[in-house]
């Protein structure tokens, strides 16, 4: 349930294009400072998002360089970090260690297991610096594999326990905006979830795993019901993030909000319909 929080590229402007890829570069070098190359490897852009929401809400300082990367040796790129690339870093070490678990545990990964494995000792000490988040994270969790393993079909139940977990992640404090995060990150959450299984239906029917969207395949409305269900969630979310006092960085936000979430859905959709007119 990952990699669905991109930019919408076309549509974005070359300064903001630029900033996105700066902040994106700095989480990158703070998860190898804080984590290794092992916890670098675990980089994606969903919690990218992350950074650029809480430093347009709450506008740190900023420190702002150029650096090189094996992935990028030809030349200098500039990176961005503030306070919250060491929380997104943190972050995003937690989340992609439960995704571990949660692929050991389902599809007995070798390659999981030795990765979980490798990221113990770090996971262990994000956890001790967020005790209160990483509780709930894995009771999210832990509640969505038990709605999975009984086959809970009720949608609202199960992609809210994902939901959960993104509104625990992008509230990074208790203060007077913390309840406007958490909603914001609860309806993204459900989004994903329910994208990701929208996007991964095709495979499940075939390799018999569960979804929660196969009751509802064979329903004559099913696509657009789908997108109305994708639309609803989106826009709670949209709303949310609307009454956030955000200027800087807004347009990223926007552009990711509005277009870049939608990208994998509209692709998924184009695949199915060309595979159903062959």
């Amino acid at each position: 349930m990952f990699g669905y929080i991109v930019i919408q590229k076309p549509e974005l402007k070359i300064k903001d294009f630029e900033a996105y890829n700066a902040f994106y570069c700095g989480l990158c070098k703070t998860l190898k400072q804080r984590h290794g190359i092992s916890g670098q490897a675990t980089l994606n852009y969903d919690l990218t998002m992350v950074v650029l929401l809480l430093t347009g809400l709450y506008e740190p300082e900023v420190s702002w360089g150029k650096t090189r990367c094996l992935a990028h040796p030809l030349g200098h790129h500039t990176k961005a970090v503030n306070v919250f690339s060491a929380y997104c870093a943190d972050m995003n070490v937690l989340l992609a260690d439960e995704k571990l678990r949660d692929d050991v545990t389902d599809e007995k990964k070798l390659s999981s297991r030795l990765a979980h494995l490798i990221l113990k000792r770090k996971v262990r000490k994000v956890r001790a610096l967020y005790p209160e988040k990483a509780a709930v994270i894995t009771a999210s969790l832990q509640e969505l594999t038990a709605a999975e393993e009984r086959g809970e079909t009720d949608l609202d139940l199960v992609s809210g326990c994902f939901g959960k977990i993104l509104a625990t992640v992008c509230c990074y404090k208790d203060d007077v905006w913390q309840e406007e995060l958490k909603r914001f990150g609860f309806f993204l959450g459900k989004f994903i979830y329910l994208l990701d299984a929208y996007d991964d239906l095709s495979h499940d029917l075939k390799k018999g795993c569960y979804n929660p969207l196969i009751p509802l395949k064979d329903h004559e409305d099913f696509e657009e019901r789908i997108y109305r269900i994708l639309e609803m969630m989106m826009s709670e979310a949209a709303r949310a993030f609307e009454i956030l006092p955000i200027v800087t960085y807004s347009e990223i936000l926007r552009n990711i909000l509005y277009g870049g979430v939608w990208l994998k859905y509209f692709a998924r959709r184009e695949k199915d319909q060309k595979t159903d007119d062959e």
